[in-house]
């Protein structure tokens, strides 16, 4: 099953469920998704056998509610600060290459020695597909942001005018609810663009967090249910109507160097990030992007990042936002 997040022609919230790629199922007795999965949580019951539960005979038009601006991010939080966003890299078999070299450049030890991008990655390779239950290697981890740092589908997703670069970065995003007690629970996986400022990024690796502090966006469906081990999808830019760059990109974890579950261990080992009711948005990191093929997305350029196995494409224009710095005075 997928789900989406919309706004109806009146203006409320509604979920609904994906039929086909021309339509929608609206669910009844529930407006959000945070609504749905807490009344999982509290019946006990799974979340797509409670949606499927509430499936009504309001069928909608998707493209509809593409055109008119209705598309919500598939998850959000009634109180944003509550919804954490944030993700590990050097995850999957193909993404050491443009990350190694662009942190070589600017290192200074000998040619023969590995990089620390390099150096991770391996370890993932080594140990990050664990057996019986044991706790493997931990991965590269990184903070982006809460709920105000996520963008719609359809939406311009902005850069700040300080940033030295936009880049896309397809990659696959596990959705979580923590229950009453604080333990995670998962709810789906999701399409997403993690944007980054790898320009930043490359001028040193201490750099990294700075440069994951930017907008995402994820969706626009949400797909509950296991995630299938390999998966196929497509990054592209278009500029002024026309592709600019276009890579074909592979995910799962049959093309990962960690397991989903691994990588989940080691976000939610942490006591702060099980707080009761919070909503947790972790992007598995990206094998893919046009960065490594010198490509400079610039304002006016639209993110396209589709996959079957997630039914309709991701898409997000780059706005450039003048950013104010403030300035801190005593108080």
């Amino acid at each position: 099953m997928r789900l989406i997040q919309f706004s109806t022609e009146s203006g409320q919230r509604a979920v609904g469920a994906v039929v086909d790629n021309n339509t929608i199922e609206q669910l009844k007795d529930v407006e959000t998704v945070y609504q749905l999965a807490q009344r999982a949580l509290e019946s006990g019951t799974s979340l797509e056998t409670l949606a499927s539960t509430l499936l009504s005979d309001q069928r909608l038009d998707y493209q509809n509610i593409i055109d008119q601006g209705r598309l919500l991010a598939p998850i959000d939080h009634p109180e944003p600060t509550q919804l954490m966003v944030a993700g590990t890299g050097l995850t999957h078999l193909g993404s050491a290459d443009t990350r190694a070299a662009m942190h070589a450049q600017n290192s200074t030890s000998k040619v023969e020695e590995m990089t620390d991008t390099m150096k991770m990655f391996k370890m993932g390779v080594e140990g990050g597909k664990p057996v019986n239950g044991e706790t493997g290697v931990q991965p590269e981890w990184f903070y982006k942001g809460d709920g105000d740092c996520v963008i719609a589908p359809e939406q311009a997703i902005p850069s700040p005018s300080f940033a030295l670069d936009a880049g896309e970065e397809p990659e696959i995003a596990g959705i979580y609810i923590n229950d009453t007690e604080g333990n995670p629970r998962r709810i789906g996986f999701a399409i997403g663009n993690e944007l980054s400022d790898h320009v930043t990024e490359r001028q040193n690796y201490l750099y990294l967090a700075h440069s994951k502090l930017r907008h995402c966006s994820f969706g626009p469906e949400l797909l509950v249910g296991e995630l299938p081990a390999h998966i196929e999808g497509t990054s592209r830019i278009r500029r002024n109507g026309e592709v600019i760059w276009e890579k074909n990109f592979l995910s799962g974890e049959d093309n990962m160097s960690h397991t989903i579950k691994n990588l989940e261990d080691h976000h939610f080992k942490y006591n702060n990030f099980c707080r009761p009711g919070h909503v947790h948005v972790h992007f598995f990191g990206t094998a893919t992007l046009s960065f490594g093929d010198g490509i400079k997305p610039e304002a006016g350029d639209c993110f396209e990042i589709e996959s079957t196995t997630f039914g309709r494409a991701l898409r997000n224009p780059l706005n450039v936002v003048e950013r104010k710095i403030p300035t801190v005075k005593a108080l």
